[in-house]
């Protein structure tokens, strides 16, 4: 049985190239890039480079990048490490119901530890406004957090105009950009952004490598205490091969950017257009004036229930995601849907995530959206 993958949001395959080398610098860069000696300055060669590359992809500069094992640490880093690093200057910190759980849960524990949290609500597009973080400021806040764009709904948040106003600020804005990142350009310096977080495996790269974009002056206190790597800002011998393979990565996207987002707006088309022609009735969970991530489209199915329709589409060899997690036999709601449409709204129970990328083309998308539009119709019918 052939299947086709449309869960890019959740982990992307990673690119022939980008495995190529990743296991060219495995059989022959072992040396530790701290070392003085003619194996440890070829490692430093191939980082140095290798974070070169990376920095320049958002407008920052290399010592503005510190290595970490994903958008989780990437995310831990810039709250946690903030939090410590401004604790004399307020407890306050402001971001959205809508975060990553590597945002919320951090925020969570910050208040267990006595700070101040407020968690700004979305509209039914998933979307806050500026005018929202400025009627949450106070001069006790050190830290605002709103993701760039969202995992599950693919909505983008307003990120320019948050970090203007916050330019005066003490407060330091961070921006977990992990869906986003190698499927939209961005530029720290007109984002306005201190700190921001992504990930290889989002964009074709290795799982296990990721960084945090930290802005000088920044300075979050490190999270993790050992060697002198990193600046002194994240403790452990760098994963030279999973860093290079990252850079390749976002080298490929760089160049395929404008043509895969011209792709995923066509398969978003090709979904819809099938569904039309075969009756089968949805709703798209994000109006289509708002700007989302090209590769994300959520959509609900009036008269299905999520888990028959996952693994009936499992089945037939179609792997997507929906907005809850289905484990042990439980259903947790998925806390973005029901910040945009209330508890125990349908679309709660009936909405699936496709997402895009690499592997697809015209022809398997609609064959996805044949099979899912006959699976659909027989849900709702029996």
């Amino acid at each position: 049985m052939t299947t086709i993958y449309l869960d890019h949001a959740a982990t992307t395959p990673v690119h022939p190239a980008v495995s190529a080398t990743q296991h060219k610098l495995l059989q022959t860069i072992f040396g530790n890039p701290s070392s003085i000696h003619s194996y440890g300055r070829e490692a430093r060669k191939w980082l140095d480079n290798a974070r070169k590359t990376l920095a320049q992809s958002i407008h920052a500069e290399p010592t503005e990048i510190i290595f970490t094992s994903g958008g989780t640490e990437a995310d831990n880093t810039a709250i946690f490490g903030t939090a410590l690093a401004m604790k004399d200057k307020g407890n306050h910190i402001i971001t959205t119901t809508i975060e990553h759980h590597a945002v919320l849960n951090p925020c969570k524990q910050l208040e267990i530890l006595g700070y101040d949290v407020t968690y700004l609500e979305v509209d039914r597009n998933g979307q806050i406004t500026v005018e929202q973080v400025k009627n949450a400021l106070t001069d006790r806040t050190i830290l605002v957090s709103v993701m760039y764009g969202n995992n599950e709904v693919g909505t983008i948040q307003p990120i320019r105009e948050i970090g203007e106003l916050l330019k005066d600020h003490q407060a330091k804005f961070h921006t977990d950009a992990v869906q986003a990142y190698g499927l939209i350009a961005l530029d720290v310096n007109e984002l306005g952004v201190d700190l921001l977080s992504v990930s290889a495996h989002k964009l074709n790269g290795p799982k296990g490598i990721g960084f945090l974009y930290q802005r000088k002056g920044a300075d979050p206190t490190p999270l993790l205490f050992g060697g002198e790597q990193e600046r002194k800002r994240r403790a452990g011998t760098e994963n030279i091969p999973a860093i290079v393979a990252f850079a390749e990565a976002v080298s490929i996207a760089g160049q395929e950017m404008k043509q895969n987002t011209n792709n995923y707006k066509g398969y978003t088309n090709i979904l819809t257009t099938l569904f039309d022609e075969q009756n089968v009735s949805y709703k798209v969970n994000v109006a289509a004036d708002v700007e989302r991530l090209p590769h994300v489209f959520n959509i609900s199915f009036p008269g299905t229930d999520i888990e028959s329709l996952l693994v009936n589409l499992d089945i037939a060899g179609i792997a997507v995601s929906s907005g809850s997690a289905c484990t042990a036999g439980s259903l947790d709601p998925s806390h973005v849907l029901t910040a945009m449409f209330g508890a125990g709204s349908p679309e709660l129970r009936n909405s699936v995530r496709f997402s895009f990328g690499l592997g697809l083309d015209e022809e398997s998308v609609e064959k996805a959206a044949e099979i899912t539009a006959e699976i659909v119709k027989r849900l709702v019918n029996s």
